[in-house]
Order: structure tokens, then C-alpha cells, then sequence
């Protein structure tokens, strides 16, 4: 990593990959070994999720966020069936219709809330009103959440249990998008096993590209019943790999020694030091609490463009509810740094006035 000052906030997706990860693919170059995940790796992968997660599951490793989510969703529900989310969430607004192709036609319907978090009571009203229209309306099959939430928000654990205990009691499957899932178990103080099966999670998303892997996600199945299905779907999808200790290296990299988690950590304390940092700076103000590792800031279109001369970068981002004025996204990374953070800070308090 260069020794400049980083000023790009812009995603967790610009930074490189963790040196313990990438001499995980380096080690897991020498020799050969089975293919298709019958490798070594694979199988270690398979041993500790289930340490983890307390409990026996299937790893899929799939290279992208979009391919893990997209193929759980397709597990869960049918062409004509209907998928909730948040109006706000990755698979409603950044996957390209991806979850729209993998199901064969479901269709997602996005729901509102201040804050990017579901509530049961909402989920269940449109859940009642498709339910009433019988064959002229999807019919409801599942839904999926994003923990972190697309607005930077965690759900606490009890918010959690009170939405799947909804959904389930609907009869309705669970899906996590847990693409920050690190971050959000960094804020709760967590385990792996209380944010996913514990609290109802039917099937996860777990991310890692986001916080340390080079090109790394992974499909962590709960309930058996879906794991020769979703194999066969990976494969149809062209998300098998062949060199597949690649992925797997990758996986247990991130989990060994909890990197993950002290990545995670990391980010979320350069967020909450970026936010403490910025508050107080005339006509600036959190959009939302800060608890993970992004920022939802408002700011004065001078002080936008002021920073922006300076090369720093960030994005814009249309304002939450409630909430008037400009509004940027930044974001903090296992790899930023205090001094990074500090002198962004120090040029916006310069350049506020």
C-alpha cells in the first residue's frame, strides 16, 4: 500500500486484499490437488464454518456479492413469487436485475423505512394486501436483508429475532445480504451464530471482498434441504470454479486468527473517528448514526466542491427521509488509516470556515 494519504472514501471495494490472503493463494498454489472444491481446502473451509457458525452448514464460495445473493434468492423463491427487501437494498437498486434472471421472473418489492432496517409490522401489511389479491399479484415466498443495512444501520439482535419470527410466521424464508456482515458483528459484539441461525437467518450471504479478500464471497446454508439445489444452481450459473482452493484459501485466510473481525473492526473505529471528527463543522451533520463503517454525512454544497478541489472523494447519495440538504457517502476500510481520516477531517475544518 502506498505511503500517500489515502483521500478516496468512495467504497470499501477500492482497497487491495489482506497480505495474510494473499499469501493464502500463493500457499495454496503449490502442487495439485482435486478440483471443483473436492480439494483440501475446500473440505478444511467446510470444518471451520461449522466451528464458527456452531453448528454443521454447507459453504458454497462464489467469487462475487451479486452471485451469492442472486443464487440463494433463486433457492427460495419461484417465478411467480414475490421477494421483500428494502427499498434502499443492494439487490433492489446495484445488481442489474441479477436476483430478477437467477429466480426466472420473481419479483422483488422493495419496502420503505427511514433508516434502510425493515419492520415486521410493515412486511406483514404487504404480505396481508398480496395475500388478498390471490392469482392477480405474486404471491409471497421470502425475504431478504442487508446486515449492515444499506444506510450504514445494524439491526440489534432483538430487532432481528422480531422480524424473522414475522417472516417465518408468514411462511416466509429469511435470506441475509451479508456483505458487511464482519462490520455488523464488530458493532453488536456478537457471534456468528447469534446474527445468522440463531436469530432465524434461513441463508447467508457472507461477505468478504469488502474487508480483505481479493475476490472471495460464500453461501453459508442453514438448513440442508437446499444444498444439492443450490450446487446444481452454482454450476448452471457458471459460478463453479474449477481451481476452487482458490476461494477456499481466500475464506479460511479471512477467518484465521479472526482477521475478519479485526478488519471489521478497524473500519467501524475509522467511521466513528470520521464521524466525531466532521460533527461540529458548520452546516454538517450525520444524515444517520454511524454504526458500521459507512457515513452518511450533510453537507454544504461549498464544502462538497471545496473538498472535492482538493481531491478527496466521496459519494453523493440522495438523502434518507426526513433528511434536507446534500448528503455524501463515505466510507472507512480495514486499511485506512487514522492519519487518513485525520486530514480529511483537518481539510474540512479548513476549508468549512
Amino acid at each position: 500500500m502506498t505511503s500517500l494519504r489515502r483521500q478516496d472514501f468512495t467504497s470499501d471495494n477500492i482497497t487491495g486484499a489482506s497480505p495474510q490472503v494473499l499469501a493464502a493463494i500463493a500457499a495454496a498454489n503449490a502442487g495439485v490437488v482435486p478440483s471443483y472444491g473436492g480439494d483440501p481446502l475446500s473440505e478444511a473451509l467446510t470444518k471451520r464454518a461449522s466451528e464458527l457458525f456452531e453448528r454443521p452448514v454447507s459453504v458454497l464460495p462464489v467469487a462475487t456479492g451479486t452471485a451469492a445473493n442472486a443464487l440463494a434468492l433463486a433457492a427460495l423463491a419461484r417465478p411467480f413469487e414475490a421477494i421483500y427487501c428494502h427499498a434502499a437494498a443492494h439487490v433492489m437498486t446495484d445488481e442489474c436485475g441479477a436476483p430478477e434472471f437467477y429466480t426466472g421472473g420473481a419479483k422483488l418489492i422493495g419496502l420503505p423505512s427511514p433508516d434502510g432496517r425493515l419492520q415486521p409490522a410493515q412486511l406483514a401489511e404487504a404480505v396481508a394486501l398480496a395475500r388478498s389479491m390471490g392469482v392477480h399479484h405474486v404471491q409471497p415466498a421470502a425475504v431478504t436483508l442487508s446486515q449492515a443495512s444499506e444506510w450504514g444501520t445494524v439491526y440489534s439482535l432483538a430487532e432481528l429475532r422480531a422480524l424473522t419470527a414475522t417472516a417465518h410466521g408468514l411462511g416466509l424464508r429469511v435470506h441475509m445480504d451479508g456483505a458487511r456482515f464482519a462490520n455488523a458483528i464488530a458493532a453488536l459484539g456478537c457471534s456468528a451464530a447469534d446474527l445468522s441461525w440463531r436469530a432465524g437467518i434461513d441463508l447467508l450471504s457472507f461477505g468478504a471482498s469488502k474487508n480483505g479478500a481479493l475476490a472471495a464471497e460464500a453461501l453459508v446454508v442453514f438448513d440442508p434441504a437446499l444444498t444439492d439445489e443450490l450446487a446444481l444452481r452454482r454450476k448452471r450459473a457458471g459460478h463453479l470454479w474449477s481451481k476452487m482452493r482458490f476461494l477456499s484459501a481466500q475464506l479460511l485466510a479471512y477467518l484465521d486468527d479472526d482477521l475478519w473481525l479485526r478488519n471489521a473492526r478497524h473500519a467501524n473505529q475509522m467511521a466513528g473517528r470520521l464521524a466525531a471528527g466532521l460533527s461540529g463543522l458548520r452546516g454538517v451533520r450525520l444524515a444517520l448514526p454511524v454504526e458500521a463503517n459507512e457515513l452518511f454525512v450533510v453537507m454544504p454544497a461549498s464544502l462538497i466542491a471545496a473538498l472535492r478541489a482538493e481531491r478527496y472523494r466521496f459519494l453523493d447519495w440522495p438523502p434518507p427521509a426526513g433528511v434536507q440538504g446534500p448528503v455524501v457517502r463515505l466510507v472507512t476500510s480495514y486499511d485506512v488509516s487514522a492519519a487518513d481520516v485525520d486530514g480529511l477531517v483537518a481539510a474540512a475544518r479548513r476549508l468549512s470556515g
